[in-house]
C-alpha cells in the first residue's frame, strides 16, 4: 500500500496540513444518471444558498487559499478546484460529464470544500508519495490545462515529478474508463477535523457507484 509523507518544508509552511486517503478496486462508467441526480440537488442548494464571495469563507476553502499564500502562490490566480468547481456553478454554469470516478470525486469536493486528488493508481510510479512544494520550472501538465506553473504550489508527488496539486491533477495519472483502482488523495489544509466523513462520503459514493471492493482509508500528515 501507499506511503504518503509530508515534507518539511510543507510542514514549516503550513503545518496545520493532515490528508485522508481512500484506495479501492473499482469499476468505472462513462455515465451514472443516479450520481447526476445528486450533483444535480447540490447544485440546487449551492445555487439558493452561496454566492461567490460567501464559498472563499467556506474553512476548508479558506485554509487553501491561505496555504497557497503560505506558499507564495496567489489563489485568485491558481484557485483551488473546490473552489473553482463552486463557482462556476454559481456563473450558471454545469459541471463537466467526464466520467463517474471523476465525477464523484466532484462531488465530495463540492459538498466538503477540500480539493482532492483523484488517480489512477495503476499509473502512479512506486508507492512512497511526497507532498512538496513546487520548483521554478518543474514540469506538471495539468488534466486538459496543458502546462501549468506549478512553482509555489502545494505537489504531491510519486518517483518520477508532481501528479497532484489542489488546482489539478497531472494527466499522466488521471483516471479514465479504464481505471480498475482509485487513490483519492482528500486535502486537509484546514486540519483533521472533518477528514474523516470526507473519505467516508469518497468510500460510500465508491461503493454505490463504481462497484467498490476492497476499499481502505488512512489518513497521514501527523508530525513524523
Amino acid at each position: 500500500m501507499y506511503t504518503i509523507t509530508v515534507s518539511k518544508e510543507i510542514r514549516e509552511k503550513w503545518p496545520q496540513y493532515r490528508g485522508a486517503a481512500v484506495y479501492a478496486s473499482v469499476k468505472n462508467t462513462v455515465l451514472d444518471e443516479d450520481l447526476w441526480k445528486e450533483i444535480a440537488l447540490f447544485t440546487e442548494y449551492l445555487r439558493a444558498n452561496e454566492t461567490t464571495d460567501s464559498i472563499k469563507q467556506q474553512t476548508a476553502i479558506t485554509a487553501t487559499r491561505e496555504a497557497y499564500r503560505a506558499c507564495g502562490k496567489d489563489p485568485s490566480r491558481y484557485r483551488p478546484s473546490a473552489e473553482a468547481l463552486r463557482r462556476r456553478l454559481l456563473r450558471g454554469l454545469e459541471l463537466y460529464q467526464i466520467d463517474t470516478l471523476v465525477d464523484l470525486i466532484n462531488l465530495v469536493s463540492l459538498r466538503t470544500g477540500y480539493s482532492i486528488g483523484g488517480f489512477d493508481a495503476d499509473k502512479i510510479a512506486g508507492t512512497d508519495l511526497c507532498l512538496g512544494i513546487g520548483k521554478h520550472d518543474e514540469p506538471f501538465e495539468g488534466i486538459g490545462r496543458g502546462p501549468l506553473n506549478i512553482e509555489f504550489m502545494p505537489v504531491i508527488r510519486d518517483s518520477i515529478g508532481g501528479i497532484g496539486t489542489p488546482t489539478s491533477d497531472h494527466e499522466r495519472t488521471k483516471m479514465d474508463i479504464g481505471t480498475h483502482h482509485i487513490l483519492a488523495i482528500i486535502n486537509g489544509y484546514s486540519g483533521s477535523e472533518g477528514l474523516q466523513e470526507a473519505a467516508d462520503m469518497t468510500q460510500r459514493l465508491l461503493e454505490r457507484y463504481a462497484s467498490a471492493t476492497d476499499c481502505q482509508i488512512w489518513m497521514f500528515g501527523e508530525k513524523q
